[in-house]
């Protein structure tokens, strides 16, 4: 099994902006030397809890910090972008750091109207057109359509593009244009094996791909004990009820009991998510991560999980791994 990250760049309650981009090196550095394959970062807008918005100028600081591991976006929100604007800058992050850059597409605007002024964007008409725009992206790079300009840098760029998805439609494109495909369980699990299933049923090689590759996000906190591995999810519960009852803000600190004082519905919508986590002792997370993969058929988990302690994060990475390579060794 590979192992990825997938880091939000978390702006935590009392910390700066530059805390959390120097937290996200230490934790792709962690990541490289732990073996995980690649280290992504998603972009958010007008989040003040989320720091990766320009996600390839954050993704130029970490590939200077690192060497060998590979560093992408999951995702882009090609929406709110032109494929032109995307082609140069991941081209230029190719030409930075040869072999190493993952582009993960998605098609979710996630904008309100304020967002949508900001950008000079109609995000919503912008999302319709995403299959063709994807293809277009995808000719800038490869060239293997013949376009009346030229992206440079961008053209001939090595850049592996990925599709992200959490429903059916980026599955059937991903299996359409012969993408991996990565699957956002750690958030939207509901149909998450209907769309495994369509992807690997419908999969059309292309030149980047020969066969159907599956990534699989989930949440995993690992501790020395459960109890103490449940705490230190509860940041990042509190981020995803602050998000649903529509208060967004800074990650919080983790609060002991977190869950037990919620009301039925948010103790259940995080019951929801639960299904693609692992949270515990390394037993405990060993023992989640085999079922999630044994459920999935999953080339590769996308660890999620921010943590209000930077080095918390990293160390509940190190558990991780060791817990999987204990797996791996059985």
């Amino acid at each position: 099994m590979r192992f990825s990250v997938l880091d939000l760049v978390p702006v935590r309650e009392e910390g700066t902006l530059s805390e959390a981009f120097a937290a996200s090196v230490e934790l792709a550095k962690a990541a490289e030397r732990l073996g995980c394959k690649r280290f992504w970062v998603a972009e958010h807008h007008a989040m003040e809890g989320i720091a990766g918005g320009a996600a390839s100028v954050v993704l130029a600081h970490i590939g200077n910090a690192t060497s060998t591991i590979r560093i992408g976006s999951g995702g882009i929100m090609l929406p709110n972008h032109t494929p032109f604007q995307i082609a140069e800058q991941f081209g230029t992050l190719d030409a930075l750091f040869p072999g190493r850059i993952d582009l993960g597409l998605g098609r979710a605007p996630g904008a309100g109207p304020e967002l949508q002024r900001a950008l000079r964007k109609n995000l919503h008409q912008a999302s319709e057109y995403f299959p063709q725009d994807v293809v277009e992206l995808r000719a800038l790079l490869t060239g293997d359509v013949d376009l009346p300009i030229q992206a440079t840098p961008g053209l001939g760029a090595k850049v592996d593009l990925w599709m992200l998805g959490s429903s059916l439609f980026g599955a059937q494109l991903a299996a359409k244009l012969g993408m991996p495909y990565a699957f956002a369980a750690h958030f939207a699990p509901d149909h998450l094996d209907a769309a495994l299933e369509l992807y690997r049923r419908d999969f059309q090689p292309s030149e980047a791909l020969e066969r159907p590759y599956v990534a699989v996000a989930m949440n995993v906190f690992a501790a020395q004990s459960d109890a103490e591995a449940q705490t230190l999810a509860s940041s990042q519960q509190q981020a995803f009820v602050a998000l649903r009852t529509g208060t967004p803000g800074k990650l919080q600190r983790p609060v002991e009991g977190y869950t037990e004082a919620l009301p039925a519905p948010q103790r259940a919508m995080l019951d929801h998510l639960g299904q693609a986590a692992a949270v515990g002792a390394p037993v405990t997370v060993r023992a989640a991560i085999e079922a999630f993969a044994r459920r999935t058929g999953a080339d590769e988990i996308i660890l999620c999980g921010s943590t209000y302690d930077p080095e918390a994060r990293i160390r509940s990475l190190e558990l991780t791994i060791e817990a999987a390579n204990n797996l791996a060794a059985t």
